[in-house]
This record gives C-alpha cells, sequence and structure tokens, in this order.
C-alpha cells in the first residue's frame, strides 16, 4: 500500500478504511485534472505520475507553484466547506492515478472512526508549514538560492526506485515561475550546474546526475 505522510495519524486499520473509500481515477499526460475555480468537491491522493500545479496570478499570467509526486495528495479543503473552489489548476505531467475521497465518504468515516479527524488537521498543519517556508524564502533568500532549492525539489519528486538519475520533465520557464524569477535567471543557474557535472539539460529535461551535490549547494 502506497504510504501518505498525512496519514500517518491513522492506525493502519483506519488507513486501509480509508483508501478503501477511494476511488481511483487515471489521467494521460496532459490531461487536466481540475481547473482553478471549480467546485472543490474531492481530495486526491497520488498513487502514481507527476502533477503540475498553476493559478493565474492578479495580471492574468499563469504561475507555476509546484509539482506533486506519489505519496502527496491535493484538494484537502476543498473537504471543509460546501461551497469551496479549487484554487489552482492542476495538470497531469506524466501518466499519473490518484485516489479520491468526496466529502459524503470523508464525513461517513469520520462517524465511524473519529480519529480520522487528525487527518484533516494534520493536512491543514502540513499546508501551513510549507505556505510559510515558501513566503520566507520568497523574502529572504536569493534567486540563485531559490532555483537551486526548487530544483533540488523537483529531483525528489522525479526520482524513480530503481536509482535511475531523474529525468525532470519541466520547461525551464516553469522552474523560473517557481522560484519566482526570470527564465534568464534559472537558464544561468542551469548552465553553471551543468558546466559542474551536476546537471544535464536536454529538451525539455533536466537530468540530476548528480542528487547529492544539488542538494548541498542547495542549502
Amino acid at each position: 500500500m502506497m504510504e501518505f505522510e498525512l496519514l500517518d495519524g491513522l492506525s493502519p486499520p483506519e488507513q486501509r478504511q480509508f483508501i478503501a473509500a477511494c476511488t481511483p481515477r487515471k489521467f494521460r499526460r496532459r490531461d487536466i485534472v481540475c481547473h482553478e475555480g471549480d467546485p472543490g468537491d474531492c481530495v486526491h491522493l497520488i498513487m502514481s505520475g507527476r502533477l503540475v500545479v498553476r493559478v493565474t496570478t492578479p495580471l492574468g499570467h499563469t504561475a507555476t507553484l509546484t509539482i506533486l509526486g506519489p505519496g502527496e495528495m491535493f484538494g484537502e479543503q476543498a473537504l471543509l466547506s460546501p461551497d469551496a473552489r479549487r484554487t489552482a489548476t492542476i495538470v497531469a505531467v506524466t501518466d499519473a492515478e490518484t485516489l479520491t475521497l468526496n466529502r459524503t465518504q470523508l464525513e461517513r468515516l469520520r462517524a465511524d472512526h473519529p480519529q480520522v479527524e487528525r487527518f484533516l488537521t494534520t493536512s491543514l498543519a502540513a499546508q501551513v508549514r510549507r505556505l510559510s517556508a515558501a513566503v520566507l524564502e520568497a523574502l529572504y533568500l536569493p534567486v540563485e538560492t531559490r532555483v537551486l532549492r526548487r530544483l533540488a525539489h523537483l529531483a525528489t519528486v522525479y526520482r524513480e526506485p530503481n536509482s535511475a538519475p531523474p529525468e525532470i520533465r519541466l520547461t525551464q520557464e516553469d522552474l523560473a515561475s517557481m522560484a519566482g524569477t526570470t527564465r534568464a535567471t534559472a537558464n544561468k543557474v542551469l548552465r553553471d550546474l551543468e558546466n559542474q557535472g551536476i546537471v544535464h539539460l536536454g529538451r525539455g529535461t533536466i537530468i540530476i546526475l548528480d542528487h547529492p551535490r544539488l542538494t548541498h549547494k542547495a542549502r
């Protein structure tokens, strides 16, 4: 069974019942899982594949926030309010599989197993930590460090069980957006890393050749 960090607070039987209550869904590469502004009626637990999170800026541009991979989840806020709306557009960047749990299913679980309430508390606490860390990085870290940190995170998301070098299928523009900088700056950082033998740049791909060195530089 796929391990989800946000279910750690549940006992093994509760975790199995939670997973059993979910509905499996499959997406092909480039499928849109949900649009920003859609009704938020379920939470997705990612079983396989990678999905990109994008939002619309006040000026009408599209900004890439992050990439999600197996073991992660999205849409948990949708379970807290009947009139909740999706705050981002989610697109599959590879073939992907998720398990979905709607509000009715969750309420049934909460009634049968009150400890499932910890699932929501843990989820929201983790989201607050992520947002706080992102704000601190944006305010106080040099832009080069932000690019390195986003790249190190992506290397973890794209890491495969067979220990092959992570191959990040993402444009440099997406990486720049995630780091809050320009494509030119992101490209300069990537070229420097390539010259050091840490990454290899291909067409629409970034292959991580030395993950430990990248992680060290991103500190």
